[in-house]
């Protein structure tokens, strides 16, 4: 068996426990109050894709956002939060569903819409979700959670490029985007 030196104090792989890390802490003589720190890593797992037209799908535009969330969600009795990750040219990366709600709610904080994005690297988010009811306009908590997120984005370097909100597929007017509306920058 190998031996590891950890700490400067010759542990062995035969005396630290399995799994265990050597954090290189000097040792006290004194009896002190130990504790166990938990360490972790990060995976990502890829759950399928879906198909899209051309080379790569960008996110370019409004109508293609909601062509692509429309292929993830469908016609859905529920709310959907969905966040597209895009690199510096649009084009998309990933696509995550960050919350699934109720009839007409759904949960968003800001950590769990930039999670993929930083696991993913990307160069900014586009933030989509839909209106079981049909009607694309923004409500008050739609305006607020769009403020709260570009705001997010700002501090973390992942700017949030778009929200758009769909409603009715056959509608005049089947999406709202923040960004043609000049809510986002």
């Amino acid at each position: 068996m190998k031996n590891y030196e950890a700490a400067g104090k010759g542990a062995t792989a035969a005396n630290t426990p399995q799994g265990e890390l050597q954090l290189g802490l000097p040792q006290s003589n004194a009896r002190s109050k130990m504790y166990r720190a938990p360490v972790y890593r990060v995976t990502l797992v890829r759950d399928g894709s879906v198909t899209a037209t051309g080379d790569r799908e960008t996110a370019d535009s409004p109508a293609a956002v909601a062509q692509l969330v429309r292929k993830l969600i469908g016609d859905s009795p529920q709310e959907h939060l969905i966040v597209i990750c895009v690199d510096s040219r649009s084009r998309v990366i990933g696509c995550s569903e960050v919350s699934r709600g109720t009839l007409s709610a759904s949960l968003v904080h800001p950590r769990e819409t930039f999670r993929i994005a930083i696991c993913l690297n990307a160069a900014g988010l586009i933030v989509a979700h839909n209106h079981p009811s049909g009607d694309c306009s923004p409500s008050p908590d739609d305006r607020d959670t769009t403020r709260r997120l570009v705001r997010a984005g700002e501090i973390l370097g992942i700017p949030v490029a778009d929200h758009v909100i769909l409603g009715d597929a056959d509608a005049a007017k089947p999406y709202f985007s923040f960004r043609e509306s000049g809510l986002i920058g």
